[in-house]
């Protein structure tokens, strides 16, 4: 999840989910898709090739499984939008997730990247209180305030791991996407999610094109075939996400994101035999707890307001 952030997209259909255990498999399909995408982010990394050019690369190959997807359910009509300003700052604090999540599997292992990226959740119940006006119970308070006790003993807070770039971005990245889940929640009501995707995948590849004058690396074939499948392994893990959602409950798929850090974990031992640190599993099974506790109130929450 290094902040590719696994988001919640409204069903374009509309229709009302059901098949639980399709929605959990394709819920892990799209976690090893985002695993081997920051897992080929690093490998681009090693390469030599800039983040802002692994960043064009990343949105512009997604386009193609993202526009045959728009093409056979809703149609290309769904992307007219009356609000360009909201897509601009979903745009924005999205893609501060995504090149800090880049930044941060390019100076970290990818297990201690990917198991920091999972602090989103905290940051976004801490954000709901002063920008959507929502009442976070002591409860979920006390879930989030554990849950940073993960954060640190992941990060070993003694100077000089705070002050690591890798780690700092890591963070960086897991802001942005609890700032991007928070923007869609506001604009999803009147805006569904392929056109979220399509017009937030559209700025990716603006923002990365941007850096061209900067110094990109020419790719040889076999890293531009890595920076390409890199590209369809997020356009298609963002698709399994939305499928997911679409035939099961989001309360019932939303904890096998944390499979991710066992797809991470088996990538970086095949890739760079690297095992996971004992206190990054440590802190990620408390991280993890502590979201799944955030998620476990807000769906009370959720079905005492309907009742």
């Amino acid at each position: 999840m290094p902040s590719d952030t696994p988001i919640p997209i409204l069903d374009p259909t509309g229709r009302p989910p059901s098949r639980i255990g399709l929605g959990i498999f394709l819920r892990i399909c799209a976690m090893a898709c985002m695993a081997g995408l920051f897992g080929l982010v690093k490998v681009a990394s090693e390469r030599g090739i800039p983040i802002f050019e692994t960043l064009f690369f990343r949105n512009a190959f997604a386009f193609i499984p993202i526009a045959i997807y728009i093409h056979r359910t809703s149609g290309f009509g769904v992307l007219r939008t009356s609000r360009p300003g909201a897509h601009a700052v979903r745009a924005m604090v999205g893609l501060t997730g995504m090149i800090g999540g880049f930044v941060a599997v390019s100076h970290l292992p990818l297990t201690e990247a990917t198991a920091l990226s999972f602090s989103a959740p905290l940051f976004m119940t801490a954000l709901s209180v002063p920008l959507l006006k929502e009442a976070v119970g002591p409860h979920r308070w006390a879930a989030v305030a554990v849950g940073f006790v993960g954060v640190m003993i992941m990060i070993r807070p003694d100077p000089a791991n705070l002050a690591d770039i890798g780690v700092i971005f890591a963070l960086i990245g897991a802001m942005g996407s609890a700032l991007a889940m928070i923007t869609i929640r506001q604009i999803s009501m009147t805006e569904p999610g392929p056109r979220i995707v399509f017009y937030f995948t559209i700025a990716g590849a603006l923002a990365g094109l941007a850096s061209l004058p900067f110094g990109w690396v020419m790719p040889d074939a076999g890293v531009f075939a890595l920076l390409g499948l890199m590209g369809l392994l997020g356009g298609v893990g963002q698709l399994l996400l939305t499928e997911a959602i679409r035939v099961a409950p989001v309360a019932v798929v939303a904890p096998f994101d944390y499979t991710q850090l066992v797809w991470a974990s088996l990538f970086a031992y095949l890739v760079w035999d690297e095992l996971p640190k004992a206190l990054t599993l440590a802190g990620a099974g408390v991280v993890a707890a502590s979201g799944l506790y955030i998620l476990y109130r807000e769906t009370i929450k959720r079905r005492e307001r309907q009742s």
